[in-house]
């Protein structure tokens, strides 16, 4: 596996690779778990090269957010990707990436750029746009590799992706969750014990929500009214956890992150909350065949 950190690196790195066949990328920030190499295993199946960038990217954090914190172990890091046979990781800095002088950004707009997570964290998007498309002009890959659990980021990429004409395909694999339901995240690592437990009540709540979407579709309550009682089947679960705190429960089209007005697919159920002091966000899919996209758990066996 090659370790690569600079720019000038990566572009001699890439040349080689245009003779060797498909790239396929992997973006990451580091602090890596199941989640995380289950994209570079999907990618190493699907492509002759597999590439992980992992890159904490200042921009998409807010003045009063978690950057300083956020959780880092750059040898762990590698040592789990040299186990997952990736070809090449990119450990940029940041001034490898912004430059002195730097000042263009992809600047997502509509929706996708005014709900949910971009309502709650101002200008994140546009710092996830403005990385994930410098990182693909770098490494030029033919697939690129997502995970549902960051549903909005996901569709921010994809919108990017066909807007600028980017000849990438956009790979997204189910959620990778913990034997109790918790969905995977680098952040988990700030729960102490209690609060770990108490998390498990995202995805309790999105299962409630799921059982309440299908139940009230099939009483026929499918407009307006059905929509908000799903909101409030989740919002019920969350408010019986006195750890965790409620930021949002959407039902929304996973695309456009419009909100629904009626119980159809594809809908998308999201929530977000926080627990303690870290904020979480998972969801279940319901995609456009009728069929629950609600992630895949680890064995329970050691």
């Amino acid at each position: 596996m090659r370790v690569i950190k600079t720019l000038d690196e990566l572009a001699a790195a890439r040349r080689a690779w245009a003779q060797s066949g498909t790239v396929g990328f992997v973006p990451t920030m580091g602090y890596l778990h199941a989640g995380h190499l289950s994209l570079a295993q999907r990618a190493r199946a699907e492509n002759d090269i597999t590439v992980v960038s992992i890159f904490l990217n200042p921009t998409q954090f807010g003045p009063s957010e978690d950057l300083s914190r956020y959780p880092r172990d750059l040898p762990h890091d590698l040592a789990l990707l040299e186990r997952a046979q990736v070809d090449a990781v990119f450990t940029p800095t940041a001034s490898g990436i912004y430059p002195a002088g730097f000042s263009t950004y992809v600047e997502p707009t509509g929706l996708l750029a005014e709900r949910l997570e971009a309502a709650t964290r101002p200008g994140h998007y546009r710092g996830v746009a403005t990385v994930v498309a410098k990182l693909f002009l770098l490494v030029a890959p033919r697939r690129a590799y997502f995970g549902q659990k960051d549903a909005q980021q996901v569709a921010v990429i994809r919108q990017m992706i066909a807007d600028l004409n980017m000849p990438i395909s956009l790979r997204v694999s189910p959620t990778v969750r913990e034997a109790d339901g918790l969905a995977m995240s680098s952040r988990n690592a700030y729960l102490n014990a209690e609060q770990r437990v108490a998390a498990t009540v995202l995805s309790r709540a999105l299962e409630a929500g799921r059982v309440a979407f299908e139940r009230t579709r099939s009483d026929g309550l499918v407009g307006a009214p059905g929509v908000e009682a799903v909101k409030q089947t989740m919002v019920a679960i969350l408010a019986d956890e006195p750890a965790a705190a409620l930021d949002y429960a959407d039902v929304c089209h996973p695309d456009t992150f419009a909100p629904l007005t009626e119980l159809a697919a594809p809908a998308l159920l999201a929530i977000a909350a926080k627990v303690g002091s870290t904020r979480l966000i998972d969801n279940f899919l319901l995609r456009a065949d009728g069929t629950w996209d609600m992630g895949a758990r680890l064995s329970q066996e050691p």
